[in-house]
């Protein structure tokens, strides 16, 4: 029987076509998400005197990151045995256009690809890895809550039946039982994570350190996603504790990031280093030297 005081949910996923090609609210959302980032990243280089000509490589990199490392970290992390194990399941590797995409895999490319980034760019502009990291992490809040509501729109990542007032109906499924909806309460949290660490940018940057943003990303992040995984349906469930408590795959994923979140806040803090890039701008005198002289041997 139909809860009739629960959320009903029939949108259809797909705004309108053009000819064959249907065009999504989940690509929609994934693209805005994009863009929007973009202009944030923007007003961080343009505060801290870093090229806006780097914006461009920095999104590429960004875009081919994510879906790469989302899409392998999914193929590995949740049905190995298909996509490395058949013929079949590995030529769907590369077509990320049939669902999944593992957020955590996504977090190991952005990784990688900013590894690159900052090793190519960095240096001529005064910044390093933690540097960029500290800005994207930001910037990931944000796109990360779009992504989460296009997952919405397409009645998927739901949690288990609720008896809670804004259970949802996920009416496209042919299930008529409540759903918790997860991925809003991810999408939720993901924006008040981003609003605190965008409050902490703008009002208090000279108080913080290099990487003291990624460790606050990483602990609080992942730690609300660990604790969201109890109302998710696992797809991927690994074991059970106590009185039916399922731990899944998703929660084993996200300790590595809570532990390294938490050395890496600590360490930051630690070492005292400003999170924003400072530049010399002391101009030598004509009674000062430009250089040392080399010592007599």
């Amino acid at each position: 029987m139909i809860d009739i005081l629960a959320i009903h949910w029939n949108i259809d996923p797909v705004i309108f076509h053009i000819g064959p090609l249907g065009i999504r609210w989940y690509s929609l959302l994934f693209v805005s998400g994009f863009i929007f980032g973009w202009y944030i990243m923007r007003s961080f280089y343009r505060r801290e005197g870093v090229s806006e000509a780097l914006l461009d490589p920095l999104l590429y990199s960004m875009l081919i990151a994510v879906i790469v490392g989302a899409r392998l970290g999914h193929c590995a992390f949740y049905d190995p045995s298909y996509y490395f194990g058949t013929w079949e399941g590995f030529k769907e590797v590369f077509m990320p256009w049939k669902g999944g995409l593992a957020s955590h895999g996504g977090a190991v490319g952005i990784i990688l690809a900013m590894w690159w980034y900052s090793s190519k760019y960095g240096k001529k502009e005064g910044f390093d890895l933690l540097w960029i990291l500290d800005k994207l992490v930001i910037i990931v809040c944000f796109a990360g809550a779009c992504i989460r509501l296009g997952n919405f729109f397409n009645s998927e990542i739901y949690g288990y039946n609720t008896d809670l007032p804004w259970g949802v109906v996920f009416e496209r499924t042919g299930d008529p039982l409540p759903k918790h909806p997860t991925m809003l309460y991810e999408a939720f949290s993901y924006i008040i994570l981003g609003l605190v660490l965008l409050f902490l940018y703008n009002k208090k940057l000279d108080k913080m350190h290099r990487g003291e943003f990624l460790g606050i990303f990483f602990t609080f992040c992942f730690g609300a996603r660990f604790l969201l995984e109890f109302t998710k349906a696992p797809s991927v469930t690994l074991f059970t504790i106590g009185d039916g408590i399922v731990i899944n795959m998703g929660h084993m994923l996200s300790i590595p990031f809570i532990i390294a979140g938490i050395v890496i806040w600590v360490l930051s803090v630690r070492s005292g280093k400003p999170a924003a890039i400072v530049r010399d701008t002391h101009t030598p005198t004509k009674k000062e030297p430009t250089h040392y002289a080399k010592p007599l041997e």
